[in-house]
């Protein structure tokens, strides 16, 4: 078993901190981190051809691995909230059905503007970074997060948030019919899809949107990181056709899918369950991987916290992830190293 753990990080925080941070977080049972070095706005390391918050994972790394942690460098992937990017290089975000791009019109909040997958322009940006991260010795992996397209339908219980409804895909949330992304879908199929009445429908569209984004992840950006000797593994959805995540035909080394149950309005039980089903699915193409089940710590007290981790396992689960450091409180910390171990 293994476990993981998500974190976020802060220039005012010390070196000194951080080593008794990961030292707690190993002996209370995690495994692995998941520093959060690139928040679709800065990198947390000295990158050459992004924004720079501060070079802070080249110290994390040490640190960590004095503690006897992995560490795993999560990035946004196609979210990117870059003002040179977005001011100079519009036409590499989606395009939604009404023909509205993200880079200015974003669904939901204003930071979901998600490039385009389809763009050999956003190959080469997101394959350079990938190799930057790819280039650190002693790190031992790199976590996609945001691999995919934007919700076409939120979660249940978000809905309310944002004061809509969506019993159905709706255009303006359905992404992407820019000209590249039209004109490699004719192509393959013969079919101009704004001639089709009603898009949602087809599933030859809907499949070309899945297969997208995983020529994305196996074919572009996961060879970086093996031809490197790094683990790749995926931030995933549940409800992976609502963001055209098909990942269990993904090549990553580990997927963790995000089962934030209250999100879903669900009980715990249904974290279970979505373990299963997700082990099911890549069983069924023959791509099984060890799968980490996400916890949401905020809407899990600490006995919740203890259940999900015992549904997750007992359904297959290879171990949870927590989401995220900065919400596990000393209580959550007492029952999850008991239940870790």
């Amino acid at each position: 078993m293994k476990n993981w753990c998500w974190l976020r990080l802060d220039r005012k925080t010390t070196d000194d901190h951080w080593r008794k941070t990961f030292q707690h977080m190993r002996a209370s049972g995690v495994h692995a981190i998941l520093p959060e070095v690139f928040n679709n706005h800065a990198a947390w390391w000295a990158s050459a051809h992004l924004p720079v918050a501060e070079p802070l994972l080249e110290r994390l790394l040490p640190l960590a691995h004095a503690a006897d942690l992995e560490i795993h460098a999560w990035m946004h992937t196609m979210a990117c909230n870059i003002p040179e990017i977005y001011e100079n290089h519009a036409d590499w975000y989606d395009v939604n059905g009404k023909g509205q791009s993200a880079a200015s019109q974003p669904p939901y909040v204003g930071y979901y503007k998600f490039l385009c997958p389809s763009r050999p322009e956003v190959h080469e940006f997101l394959q350079r970074r990938v190799a930057e991260l790819a280039a650190f010795d002693g790190l031992d992996g790199i976590h996609l997060d945001y691999i995919r397209f934007p919700d076409v339908i939120l979660a249940e219980a978000l809905q309310p948030k944002y004061n809509i409804v969506q019993d159905r895909e709706y255009p303006e949330y359905d992404y992407c019919y820019c000209d590249v992304c039209r004109e490699a879908f004719g192509a393959e199929s013969g079919i101009d899809i704004n001639a089709v009445d009603d898009p949602a429908a087809s599933q030859a569209w809907r499949q070309f949107r899945y297969d997208r984004i995983t020529r994305l992840v196996n074919e572009i950006l996961v060879p970086i990181g093996h031809n490197a000797g790094k683990q790749m593994t995926a931030a995933v959805f549940p409800n992976w056709q609502h963001v055209r995540q098909q990942w269990h035909v993904w090549q990553v080394d580990a997927v963790l899918p995000m089962l934030y149950q209250s999100f879903y309005n669900e009980d715990i039980s249904w974290v279970g369950a979505q373990c299963a089903a997700g082990l099911r699915r890549m069983q069924d193409k023959g791509t099984s991987k060890p799968l980490y089940s996400g916890v949401f710590v905020p809407a899990l007290d600490p006995t919740q916290l203890r259940e999900a981790i015992e549904v997750s396992r007992r359904a297959g689960a290879d171990g949870v992830s927590l989401f995220d450091l900065g919400s596990m409180t000393d209580a959550h910390w007492e029952v999850f190293r008991t239940a870790a171990n």
